[in-house]
């Protein structure tokens, strides 16, 4: 799905959301030079797998933290996780490095990847600002009306504490 037919389907879904348009954005950090509404609902997101290639998963955790993906991996209770690379990317969710988003799941027709949402997106204002298969946007929308979206299109679908990594632990090391 292109980014239009995304704003399609979250009309003919009655899913309010805001999108703001911007120039093209491929890491958390390009996000600094922007002048974005709502920075604190910014999703880094990653696409793992695990080692035998059996697993796919896409992890969105709130803000800049960087995830803990051994402690994700002790309470998912899956085998070793790494990054999935860029043509798993393109074969599972139809998208590029840089790209990596939520609604690329929509793009899963065979519905391998599951997805994990950090569930600080549900407190506060519950709000998750996200890519629209195309990194030269964020649309905002309510983070239950993405999961929503995303089970009723076939996602399997987990809300779970994420782990972070301690920068300023590791910085001291």
């Amino acid at each position: 799905m292109e980014k239009e037919a995304i704003y399609r389907l979250l009309e003919e879904e009655g899913i309010p959301f805001a999108v703001t348009k911007h120039p093209p954005v491929f890491t958390m950090e390009g996000n600094h030079s922007l002048v974005l509404p709502y920075p604190e609902d910014l999703a880094c997101n990653l696409f793992v797998r695990d080692d035998k290639k059996r697993f796919y998963g896409l992890i969105t955790v709130k803000g800049e933290g960087r995830l803990d993906l051994k402690a994700f991996q002790k309470d998912q209770g899956t085998r070793r996780l790494s990054l999935a690379s860029p043509a798993d990317l393109a074969s599972f969710l139809q998208l590029a490095p840089g790209s990596v988003t939520p609604f690329g799941l929509l793009n899963d027709a065979g519905h391998r990847v599951e997805f994990f949402l950090d569930r600080r997106f549900l407190e506060g204002a519950g709000r998750i600002g996200i890519h629209p298969n195309g990194n030269t946007a964020t649309v905002y929308l309510a983070a239950r009306d993405l999961l929503r979206l995303l089970e009723k299109k076939g996602t399997t679908v987990h809300v779970a504490a994420m782990a972070l990594v301690d920068n300023e632990a590791q910085q001291a090391l």
